[in-house]
């Protein structure tokens, strides 16, 4: 388990899902996942979120132990999907006097220590992110988050990147609006609801979203994608492969999309600064996955090589 310490005053009361194996029923999580939830202990108690029901009796475990006998005064709402939302009924049912805070309700209840910050569309409509003033912690809602269970041992960009572009990347707008609002506050610990803690050199995580969202590419090289039929359009992106490389491309990345994770491939379409599709005819269309020909939006060098595997065959 990676570092859950917060401070005396806010607790991580989240949980590890290393059975779950797809992310939302679309994204491969070989590592599993975190559902990530704290407790805010001063003169008032606030539970910043709660977690997904597969993990509902660990969750109100972790809460009475950390409440140590105390009640909840309020229950944070900062996203609406079920693997935050799905105990609210059972922790209101738990603490009755306890008040619900979410969206416009938010800062007039809670004034004296946490700063409300709406952030619509990253990545739901009804999504604010919370900023607790005392000790300059930033609770991100889904930004800052990342694939994998906080027990797995993992470099955090690769899962971060492919967690942002497939779930988050739509709203490269909306998270730009949100990274200038955040720019005003002396941001110490970001505190995800996916993924982990983030308490050292914010600079470079900051600096990670801030390509993402205005989908500069990160890295000079070359995104080789193909789908192909009968092997033959595959056989010609190899080959594409190997002429890049012979002829001194820096780095060259080369993703089968009728078998590779799909969500790794719309990851490296941003990543890298150059893309070559390679796509076969099929009927009446493209035969790619419309998903990822619907994600590349960004003003880059691409380019395509359309085959016909049908008929002559390349």
């Amino acid at each position: 388990m990676k570092d859950t310490y917060i401070s005396e005053a806010v607790k991580y009361i989240g949980a590890d899902d290393t059975t779950l194996d797809l992310f939302e029923g679309q994204y491969k999580i070989p590592n599993g996942g975190s559902y990530n939830s704290y407790v805010i202990l001063d003169e008032k108690v606030a539970v910043m979120d709660t977690i997904d029901e597969r993990k509902t009796d660990e969750w109100f475990a972790n809460l009475e132990n950390v409440l140590n006998g105390r009640t909840v005064d309020y229950l944070v709402i900062s996203h609406l999907e079920p693997d935050h939302a799905a105990n609210i009924k059972c922790a209101a049912d738990k603490f009755p006097q306890a008040q619900l805070v979410l969206s416009a309700k938010a800062k007039a209840m809670l004034p004296q220590f946490l700063h409300f910050v709406m952030a619509p569309m990253v990545h739901w409509p009804e999504v604010m992110v919370e900023y607790e003033e005392t000790e300059k912690i930033l609770f991100s809602a889904d930004g800052f988050g990342k694939f994998g269970a906080l027990s797995a041992e993992e470099e955090w960009t690769d899962e971060a990147r492919r967690y942002f572009i497939n779930i988050v990347g739509k709203y490269g707008v909306q998270v730009q609006t949100l990274l200038k609002k955040a720019a005003a506050l002396d941001i110490q610990t970001i505190c995800p609801l996916h993924g982990p803690i983030l308490k050292d050199n914010l600079g470079f995580y900051i600096g990670k979203y801030l390509t993402w969202s205005s989908y500069e590419p990160e890295e000079d090289g070359v995104l080789v994608a193909c789908a192909s039929i009968h092997g033959n359009t595959k056989a010609a992106a190899e080959k594409m492969v190997e002429v890049l490389r012979a002829n001194g491309a820096s780095k060259v990345v080369f993703m089968d999309l009728t078998r590779d994770d799909m969500a790794e491939a719309v990851a490296d379409a941003f990543r890298y600064g150059k893309i070559i599709l390679a796509a076969a005819s099929y009927d009446a269309g493209v035969f790619p996955r419309e998903r990822f020909m619907g994600t590349l939006r960004s003003k880059r060098h691409e380019g395509y090589s359309r085959g016909y595997e049908r008929g002559k065959r390349m």
